[in-house]
């Protein structure tokens, strides 16, 4: 039996501590606030995750934790903070989805740089933290070019409902949790705006195009964007209203301003900070990102919804 620690006690750490607990493991979940941890250790119910008792199997605490599978479910704005804290674990699994602003870094590049000598690997996939929570079937991606470091973090998490695949391909993984929140965005604007189904479908279709072109030139799989990590998560968070991020492009589409829509969407939209950073990355690659970078224009400020979508159908015409 592993020992296992969630780092991050939000809806999604919250429900990987539920799927690791009834995977028959220990697990300590850590808040970073410590009247929220106290909290939920005396009522057993984080709100953030209304409906869920958590079970004895499962630890909360306000002091960073050390465990052999660490699951590193805070933001990615945050994740080096946390590292730089917390005590040494034998494999660290980035559970969070993005590209860091200003380094430009991919989460398991953050780990590469504070935590070399740890076993490295992603979880990623189609999840919506709610349904994992409530039992409902799913599957998602543990991705590492460390075969015994992923399958130990399949052991930990597999149950009866929630079904994982091995991937040797963290850069095609990542890539895709990354950039799905994007074309989501640029999904939930077309909705918003009443640019109707087909526009959505047509925005999805070209947004895995781009998102293979970047996995393809930064070392990734395109067979790992036509999985669940890519064209998985991609459906699922362009189409579930249950998606921050196209809950935000819904409002941006409908006139509503980015910081409204940020603050309505009840959560972390990270496809807002990703957009740019993803678009600055396939500049210094020479690979194109038109939606993407139309996505960076709207959360900017610097184009509307209307513009935009112009701008892609006016672009010269070419084969698929």
């Amino acid at each position: 039996m592993s020992s296992v620690v969630v780092i991050g006690a939000g809806a999604w750490g919250t429900a990987l501590a539920l799927v690791t607990a009834r995977a028959g493991h220990q697990v300590t979940l850590w808040a970073r606030n410590a009247e929220r941890a106290t909290a939920i250790a005396q009522t057993r119910v984080n709100p953030r995750l209304p409906g869920q008792i958590l079970p004895p199997e499962i630890t909360i605490t306000n002091t960073l934790p050390r465990g052999d599978i660490a699951l590193l479910a805070v933001p990615l704005p945050h994740l080096r903070h946390v590292l730089h804290r917390l005590p040494a674990c034998a494999v660290l699994v980035d559970c969070a989805k993005g590209v860091e602003a200003g380094s430009l870094a991919l989460p398991l590049d953050i780990l590469a740089e504070l935590a070399p000598d740890a076993a490295h690997a992603v979880l990623t996939g189609p999840n919506f933290a709610h349904e994992i929570a409530a039992r409902l079937p799913a599957a998602a991606v543990v991705a590492s070019t460390d075969r015994i470091a992923r399958n130990a973090v399949i052991e930990a998490l597999t149950t009866p409902e929630f079904r994982l695949y091995g991937n040797d391909d963290p850069i095609g993984a990542q890539l895709g949790g990354a950039a799905k929140n994007v074309i989501a965005i640029a999904a939930g604007a077309a909705i918003g705006a009443g640019f109707g189904e087909n526009a959505r479908a047509a925005l999805v279709t070209r947004g895995l195009a781009e998102i293979t072109r970047l996995a393809l030139a930064l070392g990734g799989q395109a067979s790992t964007v036509a999985g669940l990590s890519g064209l998985g998560d991609l459906l699922l968070t362009c189409t579930g209203t249950g998606s921050r991020n196209f809950r935000v492009g819904h409002a941006l589409g409908q006139g509503v301003s980015i910081d409204a829509a940020i603050a309505a969407s009840a959560g972390v939209a990270e496809g807002v900070t990703t957009a740019p950073a993803l678009v600055a990355r396939a500049a210094e690659l020479g690979v194109s990102l038109p939606i993407c970078h139309s996505v960076a224009r709207v959360v900017s400020g610097e184009g509307s919804v209307g513009q935009e979508m112009s701008a892609l159908l006016a672009r010269p015409t070419r084969d698929e």
